[in-house]
């Protein structure tokens, strides 16, 4: 079972729905044994949570203290972490075995550092509209000296999709 988290914007980006609608097309594609590890259902977290269903993707909603009572479809699995925004950002990263990024603000930055420190095979999408498109300027490779892991970023959500499938396989460190 390949457990997926994927860090996307709880708000709305212009075109990143579409975006996140031919990742998971292409992730379902892939690996459809996945697992897709999600911080709520609101923002652009619901293009990946419904586009998963569809594609009858597993998906797990990680929802914090704030919006435990958040309708969400009876097909996925709510846990109500009883933790704040960030609190259930670490217990969805960590139960992670690869982690995309497909664009968003602070809170995805955050997911996205948390990720590196954690040690998790990280994928960026670049060209998304969104503050995390900054992360590939300041930090082409690796966000410290320690070089956790290396960052690999794509502009095209189907080849994101088809190096987080790799990775979870077990080959992350293969990708330049």
């Amino acid at each position: 079972m390949r457990q997926i988290a994927v860090a996307v914007h709880s708000g709305r980006v212009p075109g990143l729905a579409e975006k996140a609608r031919q990742f998971v097309e292409a992730l379902a594609a892939r690996c459809p044994d996945a697992v897709l590890l999600v911080g709520g259902y609101w923002g652009h977290m619901v293009d990946v949570v419904d586009a998963a269903l569809q594609r009858r993707l597993r998906v797990v909603l990680f929802l914090p203290v704030e919006k435990e009572d958040v309708d969400v479809p009876p097909q996925a699995i709510a846990l109500r972490t009883g933790c704040e925004y960030r609190c259930r950002s670490v217990l969805m990263i960590r139960s992670a075995d690869a982690v995309v990024v497909l664009g968003g603000g602070v809170g995805t930055m955050i997911e996205t550092l948390m990720a590196y420190a954690m040690g998790k095979p990280l994928f960026v999408l670049a060209g998304t509209g969104a503050a995390s498109d900054k992360l590939r300027v300041a930090y082409p490779d690796y966000f410290d000296e320690r070089a956790a892991v290396r960052t690999v970023y794509a502009e095209d959500p189907a080849e994101l999709a088809a190096l987080a499938c790799a990775a979870e396989r077990g080959t992350a460190t293969n990708f330049g």
